[in-house]
C-alpha cells in the first residue's frame, strides 16, 4: 500500500507540474505585469485621494482574471500546436506535444480559465474589461495561432492581442477607452516586432521542421527579418514619448524612454548583421536583441509607473 501511495502522490504532483507548465507561467507574468501598468496608471488619472488607493481590491481582482485568461489562452494555444510542437526542439518536451497530457484535458482546463477569467472580470470590475479580455484571448487562441501554419502575416495579427494587457488594466480602472490607453497599446504593439524578430531568427531552423511560417522561413537570407525589426524599432522612439505628450508621465519618462529607445534602436540595428554575417555570429546578434527587448520593457514601463502624473 505505501508504493501504492507514493505513486498516486508521484503522479499528481507530475500532472500539478504539467498543468502548471501549459500556463507558460512567464508569458502569463510579462502579461499581468503589463496589465498592472495600464491599471496603475489609469488609477491615478482618477481622483484618487492618496498614494496608496491606487492599490485597491479593484486591481487585485483586475490582475487575478487577466492571469486566469493569459493561462488558458496559452493552454488552448498548446492544444492547437501539440503536433507542431512536437517537431521542434526546443518545445517538443511541452506536455501536450510529448503526451503527458490528454487533449480533453487540456482544452477543458485552457476553456474554464479563460471563462472564468472573463466572467470574473465582468462581475469584479466592468463590462467593458471583461468582454476586451476575452476577445484578446478568442483572437490569440482562435486566429493567430492557426495562421501561423499559413501566413507571416500571423505575427502582425498576433501582435495586437500581444498589446492589449495594458489597454485592459486601463479599462479596469477607469471603465472607457482613452487615448492614453491606446498610447500604452501602441508601445506594446511596436515592441514586440524587434522581440519577435530575434526569436524567428533564432529558432527559424525549428519552425522550419514544424511548419510554421515565420519569415526567417519563407524568406531565409535574413534582409526581410532585419527590414521589419529595424522599422519597427525606429517606430518605439517616438511612440514611447505618447504618455509624456499625453500628460500621463513627466520630463523624467520622456528622458529615459528617449535613451532606453536609441539602446533599443542600436541594437537592432546590430542585428541586421545577420544578412551578412556567419551562422555563429548572426544567433549572438539575435539573442543579443532578444535580451535586450526583454529589459527594455519592464525598464519603460517602471519608469513610467514612478514618473505616473496625477490627475489635478
Amino acid at each position: 500500500m505505501p508504493s501504492v501511495h507514493r505513486s498516486l502522490a508521484q503522479t499528481c504532483k507530475s500532472c500539478l507540474l504539467d498543468t502548471i507548465a501549459i500556463f507558460k507561467l512567464r508569458v502569463t507574468a510579462l502579461v499581468v505585469m503589463t496589465a498592472w501598468a495600464g491599471y496603475y496608471l489609469g488609477a491615478m488619472q482618477s481622483h484618487i485621494d492618496s498614494f496608496s488607493d491606487v492599490f485597491n481590491p479593484t486591481m487585485r481582482d483586475t490582475l487575478i482574471g487577466v492571469a486566469l485568461v493569459s493561462c488558458g489562452a496559452s493552454a488552448l494555444n498548446q492544444v492547437f500546436e501539440r503536433r507542431s510542437d512536437a517537431c521542434m526542439l526546443r518545445t517538443a518536451q511541452r506536455p501536450l506535444a510529448a503526451g503527458r497530457l490528454g487533449l480533453v484535458y487540456g482544452v477543458l482546463i485552457g476553456m474554464l480559465a479563460i471563462m472564468s477569467g472573463s466572467v470574473w472580470l465582468m462581475l469584479r470590475t466592468n463590462p467593458i474589461t471583461g468582454t476586451l479580455t476575452l476577445l484578446t484571448a478568442v483572437m490569440y487562441v482562435g486566429i493567430y495561432t492557426p495562421l501561423k501554419r499559413f501566413t507571416t502575416l500571423a505575427t502582425f495579427i498576433g501582435a495586437f492581442p500581444g498589446a492589449m494587457p495594458p489597454l485592459i488594466g486601463w479599462t479596469a480602472a477607469r471603465g472607457s477607452i482613452e487615448w492614453p490607453a491606446v498610447a500604452l497599446f501602441a508601445i506594446l504593439f511596436v515592441w514586440q516586432f524587434p522581440h519577435f524578430m530575434a526569436i524567428a531568427w533564432l529558432y527559424r531552423e525549428d519552425y522550419a521542421r514544424a511548419g510554421i511560417r515565420m519569415l526567417p522561413v519563407v524568406q531565409p537570407d535574413g534582409w526581410s527579418t532585419a527590414t521589419e525589426a529595424l522599422v519597427y524599432a525606429a517606430l518605439i522612439v517616438p511612440v514611447s514619448l505618447a504618455p509624456y505628450y499625453l500628460h500621463i508621465a513627466g520630463r523624467t519618462y520622456w528622458v529615459v524612454a528617449v535613451l532606453l529607445g536609441l539602446v533599443y534602436l542600436a541594437y537592432t540595428i546590430r542585428f541586421t548583421r545577420i544578412t551578412r554575417a556567419t551562422p555563429s555570429e548572426s544567433r549572438q546578434y539575435a539573442r543579443a536583441l532578444l535580451k535586450i527587448s526583454v529589459m527594455y520593457l519592464p525598464l519603460l514601463l517602471a519608469v513610467l509607473m514612478l514618473n505616473a502624473t496625477r490627475r489635478s
